[in-house]
């Protein structure tokens, strides 16, 4: 073999390489996206349930007027936190909402009728189907996360990332004491 042969074929290997390494950053990047989509709609579907479950409890305790203004402001933080894109920040925002949730199962448990009622019934279960699908939505997006920082940040391909400007993405990260990082709680 001629050296020209030699060094056509070591170029050609290296293009495969770094168009490879392209489309994986691509593929992970578009995942990552996706994942947050996904939280997105969860988030969405959250806040749909939200003003429904405030009204169904509204009928039994309509002295706790606190609670229900707690619940809706933090809801409509977390909506614009949500809006901003920026997972610490909305993270931030799902904390308060959930603690205001927590408020709001508190004020349900002292009413005996409230929690035979089945429309607050079927509006706790589907809050609770919605909060599990959030948790799997944040850990599919934590893992596309994962993946992307990865690779943005291990030799090689951390040169076709910083070649074509793939940066690292923020984790949804909970933040507080550990029993705010469980679900919320309700017993009757």
């Amino acid at each position: 073999m001629n050296a020209g042969l030699i060094l056509i074929i070591i170029a050609i290997v290296i293009v495969l390489w770094a168009v490879s390494m392209y489309n994986g950053f691509v593929r992970l990047r578009t995942r990552a996206e996706e994942a947050w989509a996904d939280i997105d709609v969860q988030l969405k579907r959250r806040y749909d349930l939200i003003p429904n479950l405030i009204e169904a409890v509204k009928g039994y305790a309509a002295h706790e007027k606190g609670v229900f203004e707690e619940v809706t402001k933090a809801r409509t933080a977390a909506m614009n936190a949500e809006q901003s894109g920026d997972p610490a920040q909305s993270a931030q925002a799902e904390n308060m909402l959930s603690g205001a949730l927590k408020s709001l199962f508190a004020v349900a448990e002292a009413y005996p009728d409230l929690k035979a009622n089945t429309n607050f019934l079927e509006l706790q279960r589907e809050l609770s189907d919605t909060e599990n699908k959030i948790q799997s939505a944040r850990r599919f997006y934590n893992a596309n996360v994962r993946d992307l920082n990865i690779k943005t940040e291990t030799f090689p391909s951390n040169i076709i990332a910083n070649i074509f400007g793939f940066v690292k993405k923020e984790f949804f990260d909970l933040e507080g004491a550990p029993e705010e990082r469980e679900n919320v709680k309700v017993s009757f």
